[in-house]
This record gives structure tokens, sequence and C-alpha cells, in this order.
């Protein structure tokens, strides 16, 4: 199950021990990127544009809880 992805009024906070700010988060990404090979051979992404993402499980550093999260109003966001 994807985990919610916060927006520009909502974060996360883990419901067990109120974490705010330390998470690890597993996503899928699928993204189509312009990459350049310099003479040597040494590529350098120069574009990326992302098609989809998907956040797959998000673990609380505080705690260890896995997708524990829950979407709580960021400070100063409108209501």
């Amino acid at each position: 199950m994807a985990a919610p992805q916060p927006t520009a009024e909502t974060r996360w906070r883990c419901t067990l021990c109120g974490n705010l700010t330390r998470f690890d988060v597993t996503r899928s990404t699928k993204a189509v990127e312009y990459v350049h090979l310099d003479l040597a051979g040494e590529p350098s992404t120069e574009e990326r544009k992302v098609v989809s993402e998907t956040i797959e499980s998000v673990r609380c550093r505080w705690c260890n809880a896995v997708d524990q999260i829950e979407l709580v109003d960021r400070p100063g966001a409108s209501a």
C-alpha cells in the first residue's frame, strides 16, 4: 500500500512517537533523463523529468515504526 504524499499544506507525523522530522522513505520512480557523455565516456545527467513516483513505505527514524505515519497540517499553512 502506498504511503500518503505530503503537500504544501501538510507534513508527515509518526503516530507512535510524534516524530515530525526524520523518516526513511522507500520510493519507486519512473523518469526520463537526458544523459550527456563527455569524450572520455563519463556520463552526466543534464535533464531529468519524473514521469511517476510512488512512495512505497515510510519508516520513522526515532522509533523504527514502519508505515505508521499520518498527514498533519504544516505550521502556518492556510486552512
